[in-house]
């Protein structure tokens, strides 16, 4: 079977359980509370799902909610897969590929994310501008399918200037500080070294991540609105003299859930 009807596989089997949603939102490490807020959910855990990639990783729940959430019908998929696992980078936006031919036209791409910046503070909520990619690889290499999108597609404006723009009007609404920046993609698992933070800020980075820029990528070939929000979730290597760890991650991103939660719920809304 081809990878396009293994999506239109996945795509067919959400279709016939669930309305087509709005809107998609990729819920990052300790960041799946969010899915709970739906109303009338249908609960698909990527078990189930025909071709679908399960996560491994800790705080990544391994399923997909539809539902509705400020008149919106908003598809959460709580947890990803990552380079990192094993995967390759068609399996790692299978989820992207499905969620764009279902008819989704805005996707909200979350992540826990290091911060380069030392403005950034652990807890600050960052609007992904731009992003740089050093996974080393990139989703659209490979046969080209033109029924999703042009072989060379434009990566200028990866991030919708008008979602950006919604996101700062709901954090100001809620007198939430929203921090702004560019993000890298490393591929992990291992947590950057100091120089390669020092080199990263010389680039222009302002958070490190493992995920994201690969879903941006073909999200945006299909012609669907992209808006990247990491939460940083602690201060990259070198950055404190203190060692990273996962535990650190989850800590943080449980703490911000709350507010997390709220800026998204009013972006949909304003969608």
């Amino acid at each position: 079977m081809t990878y396009y009807a293994q999506v239109e596989e996945a795509v067919e089997f959400v279709r016939a359980r669930a309305a087509q949603p709005d809107v998609a939102v990729v819920l990052g490490s300790g960041l799946g509370e969010f899915a709970s807020r739906l109303q009338d959910p249908t609960v698909l855990p990527y078990d189930d799902l025909p071709h679908w990639p399960a996560s491994q990783v800790v705080g990544h729940d391994g399923r997909l909610v539809v539902g509705t959430l400020a008149a919106k019908r908003v598809a959460a998929l709580s947890g990803r897969v990552h380079l990192y696992e094993g995967h390759d980078l068609r399996t790692v936006t299978f989820a992207t590929r499905v969620m764009a031919s279902l008819g989704v036209r805005a996707l909200i791409l979350t992540n826990a994310a290091g911060g380069i910046n030392t403005a950034l503070k652990p807890g600050t909520l960052m609007v992904i501008d731009d992003h740089i990619n050093l996974l080393g690889s990139n989703p659209l290499m490979g046969p080209n399918e033109d029924r999703w999108g042009v072989r060379f597609p434009d990566m200028s404006a990866v991030y919708s200037r008008r979602l950006r723009g919604i996101a700062d009007e709901v954090a100001r609404a809620q007198d939430l500080r929203l921090g702004h920046g560019v993000y890298i993609a490393v591929p992990g698992p291992s947590y950057e070294t100091p120089a390669e933070i020092r080199a990263f800020r010389a680039l222009g980075a302002d958070a490190v991540g493992m995920s994201t820029v690969p879903e941006a990528i073909v999200a945006r070939q299909m012609q669907v609105e992209v808006l990247g929000i990491s939460c940083i979730s602690n201060a990259a290597a070198g950055v404190l003299p203190q060692p990273l760890n996962h535990n650190e991650v989850m800590e943080v991103a449980r703490q911000v859930r709350g507010a997390f939660a709220s800026l998204l719920e009013g972006i949909i809304a304003r969608l």
